[in-house]
């Protein structure tokens, strides 16, 4: 069931829609130029922290919390269920539920805590630091073509789409040749353009793809993180379906979310001189410098998966009821005045709170470290590599994604 909207344009705010209760706001989550940040979540930080929206797709309405501490609080709150949004037609963003159901991302405890258990050591400080050898191989290697090549080139061709799917693919066991394959399937499923039927056929192929892959490696494992859960399934620490859920979603993350984040970490450096300048002198600012790209760059459209309410709660001033379906929006919290100085201004010196851009409490990002070290990795060697890097294009001519989750340019030109 979709809900209808009336014609206005997101820049000016979207129209609220008087309901019993109070105002409902009307959020199409239409595509955003460059890094612009959604008006509506501006607006709401400021006047109405805690509103109700009514997306595209889906039933009814929902709370959307967009305080810094009020994000946490909910975040954190175990009487907040992913897990009952299965089979509950929410309003959404998009026409179809990116996460499958019985997944980690739509469980809750004690279910959630045995999956987190099974991957979070692959993700762990000693890992990610074994890793970063070879995203730094995988980095030269591609800069190095990049050069042989010559200016111009397509950066998310040549460095940052390729290489964290190459270092995830390395991770699950996967063949390099399939890792197109897993690339055109990401893009079907991270999609808010393909209707339900298509994104449940892609849905079907890709855990098929992965049912097959753990029937190979219960005969033949390797040493990578799917093997050792086809072990852990073979000893009933998790299911079938957990198992191929599992990967599922190891993979869209690594690849898509990855990819957009640094190469708009790159954009953002380009178009604001000043402080890239600043990390050339000061390269020691590089892991605080990405916190604070992280911070500041609107990662995605719209508000990631919702919660369902099991008891009357309140944050701030407001009760939310047992049954109300509760957003958070990460984004909104990261630009929080009352938290950030100036939070539209990137300030890669910044030394303040903790962003929130891997979420909070127990669905935050198990791969939060990885991405990082991804991005050190990524961005120090472009620097210096290239250290006269440069946009190819004028910032208006550069082409951004649309019907995406994930928020990113279609292709990012530069030159040195």
């Amino acid at each position: 069931m979709t809900a209808s909207f009336p014609e206005s344009s997101q820049a000016e705010g979207a129209a609220p829609d008087r309901r019993p209760g109070g105002v409902v706001h009307d959020w199409p989550v239409e595509p955003l130029p460059a890094l612009e940040f959604d008006p509506l979540l501006h607006r709401l930080l400021r006047e109405e922290p805690i509103a109700r929206v009514r997306m595209r797709f889906g039933e009814g309405d929902a709370w959307l919390v967009t305080r810094y501490e009020d994000v946490k609080t909910v975040a954190s709150d175990p009487t907040l269920s992913r897990a009952l949004t299965v089979d509950r037609p929410v309003t959404s963003m998009t026409p179809h539920v990116v996460a499958p159901a019985g997944g980690i991302g739509r469980t809750d405890a004690p279910d959630h805590t045995r999956l987190r258990r099974l991957v979070a050591q692959t993700f762990g400080r000693k890992r990610v630091a074994a890793l970063r050898p070879r995203a730094q191989e995988l980095a030269d290697r591609m800069t190095e073509r990049m050069a042989r090549q010559g200016p111009p080139a397509d950066l998310t061709e040549c460095l940052t789409g390729p290489l964290p799917a190459q270092l995830i693919g390395d991770l699950l066991g996967v063949p390099t040749r399939d890792i197109d394959l897993l690339q055109s399937w990401r893009a079907v499923i991270l999609s808010s353009d393909h209707t339900q039927t298509e994104s449940e056929a892609v849905k079907r192929e890709i855990a098929g793809y992965f049912r097959t892959l753990a029937d190979r490696r219960l005969t033949d494992p390797g040493d990578d993180l799917f093997s050792a859960l086809v072990a852990a399934h073979a000893q009933e620490e998790l299911s079938r379906a957990e198992l191929v859920s599992l990967a599922v979603m190891l993979v869209l993350n690594g690849m898509d979310a990855v990819r957009n984040q640094v190469s708009n970490m790159v954009y953002a450096l380009l178009t604001h001189p000043a402080q890239l300048e600043r990390l050339r002198a000061e390269p020691e600012l590089l892991p605080g410098a990405v916190e604070e790209l992280l911070r500041y760059i609107p990662h995605r459209n719209g508000v990631g998966l919702p919660r369902i309410a099991t008891a009357d709660l309140t944050v701030a001033d407001t009760t939310i009821r047992d049954g109300d379906v509760v957003y958070v929006s990460y984004l909104a919290a990261n630009r929080d005045s009352s938290v950030f100085t100036d939070p539209d201004r990137l300030d890669l010196g910044r030394d303040e709170a903790p962003n929130l851009s891997f979420g909070h409490g127990a669905h935050y990002c198990v791969g939060a470290l990885l991405t990082r070290m991804e991005a050190e990795v990524m961005l120090s060697t472009l620097l210096d590599r290239f250290p006269r890097l440069r946009l190819a294009v004028e910032p208006k001519d550069m082409r951004w994604r649309r019907g995406s989750i994930n928020r990113g340019p279609e292709t990012l030109p530069v030159a040195w």
